[in-house]
């Protein structure tokens, strides 16, 4: 997503169940996420600078909508973090301790938060996860499979590599 392309955009089987996500702001867009729900993602992460009720709300969304386990690392961050040889650093200097409190958190198919939120901290979460959840919640609903609508809908994911940049020797004519 970005800046990038779709030939990194995967779900992958793990002894855990299958894994896969998206990083940041990607976690909004829904045709990625859709993508990841027809690729059968069991175990769904969500990596992000985000923070807040809003994001716990896509959270939980998510986990959802997707009928999936969801891990959300957020990452915390204070003003005490940043080296002072940044530069950049300046720019919070009137800001309270905290830039990013974080706000990671794991969230059951039926969108309970299950740990977490962890804020203004850092540490791990931990929580127990039944795949018994996974296959029950998928006859509830199912939005790639019985509630989905081929048709009327269709996805095309381009799996290839697609630089932005591309050099050559050719001269312009």
């Amino acid at each position: 997503m970005g800046a990038g392309d779709g030939s990194t955009l995967e779900v992958y089987d793990t002894p855990f169940g299958k894994l896969g996500g998206l990083i940041c702001w990607e976690n909004y867009m829904p045709l990625a996420r859709y993508a990841m729900y027809a690729w059968g993602v069991q175990i769904y992460t969500a990596a992000t600078w985000d923070y807040g009720e809003a994001w716990l709300a896509t959270l939980r969304h998510i986990a959802r909508e997707g009928r999936v386990f969801v891990l959300a690392a957020c990452m915390p961050l204070r003003v005490s973090d940043i080296p002072d040889h940044y530069a950049f650093k300046r720019f919070y200097q009137n800001s309270n301790e905290w830039i990013n409190p974080g706000g990671s958190a794991i969230v059951n198919p039926d969108a309970e938060i299950v740990a977490g939120p962890l804020e203004k901290a850092e540490g791990l979460l931990y929580a127990e996860i039944r795949p018994s959840q996974l296959h029950g919640s998928k006859r509830m609903m199912d939005v790639t499979g019985h509630y989905n609508r081929p048709d009327v809908f269709q996805l095309t994911v381009k799996r290839s590599p697609r630089p932005i940049l591309r050099e050559t020797d050719d001269a312009w004519i």
